[in-house]
């Protein structure tokens, strides 16, 4: 049963308003006006309408959606429990059609530019509320002292291991296939009505985009291969992230390692990561320089970073690929028992890449991150995964994302590390139900030398994370020693750059 007349009214308002948005933020054509409302009644089983003449300014759709929650459970239409899936369903008629996306996404490629049409599709999905900016925006984040990002994301549900995260992310009745589809576009059954993708065209394959909700950083997106199967990294993987840089400079992508607890928690679809920040593993210096014969212009850097990592730089592509490759073949077989790596057992395969492209004026710099999921009786998470001592703060994958030096940290620890500084500030002890977090809880005190100055102990906390967060990394590093990384290049034929030559033809 609805409710009274004057709670009907104020609906009536809402959607008026929420159409008066579309036209100026969602290019919805006043002609399809009747059909839109018609539409969004139909959800509600409603029959009468009168115009209100309400309009709207926002320029955001946020207020406009606590709105019509309201209104809707006011008036009957929904329980407050059912009132999001509705929102979105509403958004998504007020939105184009796919189609429609993609036609203006590429008249805007072709007029302006690949950057200027992932701004507009960006925008898009934050303006019909796919992206949620404004819970964004809410997540804590910081610069640390030891040069990473940290940030806590409330939205983002915490998965302790790779299981829990599959989990996560599997598909009830085999429709679609999994979470990152391309038929999720418009699918109720994941409230992904205003779910829009753009066709991508990467190493002679389709592939599509489509932005993260929740995204880690400024405009984080995954490119997902078209055909469902399983994440894999091989040669043309290399070819597949310059194309899109070349199409979308301002943009890095990259690929997961593909095994379980080093890589992403979706690995049954190939798909990779990217978006509009520069992350901190992009800025590292190079601790080593190396070339590689019969490749004058190209160059190997082992990284000055936390984890192992190299960059091959080179304006040629086909140098790109064929040096990375190299090195990826390297990796994947080798086994170094004293050091606890082995490429491959009667478990499975061990060792797997990460790679990552950006684009600068010095050409293509494709960074190779060594990985393995190794595991032991000291270490059954993994011996180069997060060690025990940190899994308070971070016990998930260290995927793609953190390797490249952006931490994302549970939700739970907003309020967890608040109940540290309030202890610390009043000089109590460490909470009871927090005793998990007394290596943090000693080195915070540590580092306050008897402040109870809140800001000091907040500041204090934060590098406190940094901290952590990078020793986490360190654990993560297959080669302990930067002369170790520069070793295994020189075994393989590559040659340390004489001073002075360094990067000079690059």
């Amino acid at each position: 049963m609805t409710g009274t007349p004057e709670a009907l009214n104020a609906f009536y308002r809402v959607v008026d308003r929420l159409v008066s948005y579309a036209h100026a933020h969602l290019l919805l054509d006043q002609r399809n006006d009747d059909y839109v409302r018609n539409q969004i009644f139909a959800l509600f089983g409603l029959d009468s309408y009168s115009p209100t003449g309400e309009t709207s300014t926002d320029e955001a759709p946020d207020r406009l959606l606590d709105d019509f929650a309201q209104a809707a459970v006011a008036a009957n239409l929904c329980d407050e429990s059912d009132v999001a899936h509705y929102a979105d369903q509403v958004m998504g008629i007020l939105s184009l059609p796919p189609a429609a996306i993609q036609d203006e996404f590429q008249r805007i490629l072709d007029r302006s530019g690949g950057q200027h049409a992932m701004t507009w599709l960006y925008q898009y999905s934050v303006a019909n509320s796919y992206v949620k900016r404004a819970v964004l925006d809410k997540n804590p984040r910081f610069d640390s002292s030891d040069g990473l990002i940290v940030t806590i994301n409330l939205a983002k549900p915490e998965f302790k291991n790779a299981k829990n995260a599959a989990a996560g992310n599997a598909v009830a009745g085999g429709y679609p296939l999994c979470t990152i589809c391309r038929a999720n576009e418009g699918f109720a059954g994941r409230t992904k009505f205003t779910l829009r993708t753009v066709p991508l065209l990467m190493g002679g394959q389709q592939w599509f985009w489509q932005y993260s909700p929740y995204g880690y950083f400024n405009e984080h997106g995954i490119a997902v291969n078209t055909e469902h199967i399983p994440m894999h990294v091989d040669r043309g993987t290399f070819t597949r992230l310059m194309d899109f840089v070349d199409m979308f400079p301002n943009y890095f992508l990259g690929c997961n390692a593909a095994l379980t607890k080093i890589g992403g928690s979706v690995l049954v679809h190939d798909h990779y990561q990217g978006g509009g920040e520069i992350l901190p593993m992009h800025k590292a210096g190079a601790y080593a320089t190396l070339t590689v014969e019969g490749f004058p212009h190209a160059r190997v850097e082992v990284l000055d970073w936390f984890n192992t990592a190299v960059r091959v730089v080179s304006k040629n592509r086909e140098d790109i690929e064929e040096i990375a490759d190299r090195i990826r073949q390297a990796w994947v077989s080798f086994t170094d028992t004293q050091r606890g790596i082995i490429a491959e057992d009667a478990q499975g395969i061990h060792s797997a890449i990460s790679p990552t492209c950006i684009k600068t004026p010095r050409g293509y710099e494709m960074s190779i991150i060594f990985r393995s999921n190794i595991t032991s009786d000291e270490f059954p998470e993994g011996v180069f995964h997060a060690h025990p001592e940190f899994f308070p703060i971070k016990q998930e994958s260290i995927g793609l994302i953190e390797a490249q030096g952006l931490f994302v940290l549970p939700g739970r620890l907003v309020d967890q590390l608040g109940q540290l500084e309030e202890a610390v500030v009043h000089g109590h002890g460490l909470p009871e139900d927090l005793a998990e977090f007394q290596l943090v809880f000693d080195e915070l005190t540590a580092r306050v030398d008897g402040s109870k100055d809140p800001g000091v102990v907040h500041r204090s906390m934060r590098d406190e994370l940094g901290s952590v967060c990078a020793r986490i990394l360190d654990n993560t590093a297959v080669f302990k020693d930067k002369e170790e990384t520069v070793e295994f290049l020189r075994h393989y034929g590559f040659h340390v750059c004489k001073s002075g030559e360094s990067g000079s033809d690059v």
